[in-house]
């Protein structure tokens, strides 16, 4: 059976089920596996680049709504001039909330980040960071589900079990997805840094400030 699309994905399910009194809750255990996923895996294709602008006098700007980690944060100045990450606290003693002049820090406060010195002159930020997955649906198709449909199914299957109250059969599929889970996390490994022991890191836990 091909489970390439959204469509062959539901259909999968439902099989696997046996039963045709789901039909509607199958989009929603899809749903509850990808929250899953996007909280644990951190693949290409969530990845992400985004830009914003400085604006001189203001040292806040919002977050991407979808963002789970920093990568990097550099201003796009010439040369570029990559950002360390510090603490709320360090970074209010590194740099007085008086002091102006090009950003050297950032820091992260709820859903903005924070630059110090507090910006004299007009900047473009780019950020580096790790972002949601995107959802499959009927015009969606994302590179995880294509390389790894069974991630889907099985995740689908855990949490269509759990609903069911059937301990057993969600404990099964429960294992099947943790374990598709680790294994994508070794392939999204290889094809960073190959065969190598290297492992990507939070910027929050790289610098110590």
């Amino acid at each position: 059976m091909s489970i390439s699309t959204y469509a062959e994905l539901k259909t999968a399910i439902a099989n696997f089920l046996a039963r045709d009194d789901l039909t509607d809750q199958i989009p929603n255990f899809i749903q509850l596996a990808e929250a899953r996923m996007s909280r644990e895996l951190e693949t290409r294709e969530q990845e992400k680049r985004a830009t914003a602008t400085l604006t001189s006098g203001d040292e806040f700007i919002a977050l991407p709504t979808d963002m789970r980690e920093i990568r990097e944060v550099k201003l796009n100045t010439n040369p570029n001039r990559v950002l360390t990450y510090h603490s709320p606290n360090s970074l209010d003693s590194t740099y007085p909330s008086t002091s102006s002049g090009v950003p050297q820090g950032f820091s992260i406060i709820g859903k903005e980040m924070n630059f110090r010195p507090i910006p004299d002159s007009s900047y473009t930020v780019e950020l580096v960071y790790i972002g949601g997955l995107a959802s499959i649906s009927d015009v969606s198709t994302p590179t995880l589900f294509l390389r790894s449909p069974d991630l889907y199914l099985y995740g689908a299957l855990a949490e269509a079990y759990a609903y069911l109250l059937d301990e057993q059969r969600a404990a099964q599929y429960d294992q099947k997805f943790t374990r598709g889970i680790e294994e994508v996390r070794r392939d999204e490994g290889r094809a960073h840094y190959g065969s190598g022991s290297l492992r990507m890191q939070s910027i929050y836990s790289r610098q110590g400030n």
